[in-house]
């Protein structure tokens, strides 16, 4: 069986990724697994931050902020009927959608080209970009 990794931020990007899996499930000869799984930066360290902000209020911010993420791309695969695992990871964006590609042993990472910030793309790079030179599994970008 396929294992398919579908990353997701909450963009209209991720969000038409999910919708083009949706639509090709049907190509394949049994339906794929699907890894959904939203990454969020780490919070700066900040000297004596745990001070006034706790493990368990990091936690539970990261934990607010992927629910956020997966949301659009949930109630899609959940009205379609399709069934996922969910994974709330913290990291640099692109180097853990690649670790967990290879961790859960997918067989493609499925994702949109576009994220939540053009901004962020034109300072830092675009997320797609840095998944398609690092990833030694096969990537399947969709705009």
């Amino acid at each position: 069986m396929i294992k398919v990794l579908l990353p997701v931020d909450g963009s209209a990007s991720a969000t038409r990724a999910t919708r083009t899996l949706l639509a090709t499930l049907d190509w394949y000869r049994d339906r794929p697994e699907i890894d959904l799984i939203a990454v969020h930066l780490p919070v700066p360290q900040l000297p004596h931050m745990g001070v006034v902000v706790s493990k368990d209020m990091l936690a539970r911010y990261y934990d607010e902020e992927c629910d956020k993420m997966l949301a659009p791309a949930r109630q899609l695969l959940d009205a379609a009927g399709v069934s996922y695992r969910v994974h709330k990871l913290t990291g640099p964006i692109a180097e853990t959608i690649v670790a967990e590609a290879k961790a859960s042993d997918s067989d493609m990472i499925y994702m949109g080209t576009r994220g939540m910030t053009a901004i962020a793309n034109m300072a830092l790079g675009s997320v797609a970009t840095r998944v398609l030179h690092l990833a030694q599994t096969p990537v399947v970008l969709v705009h």
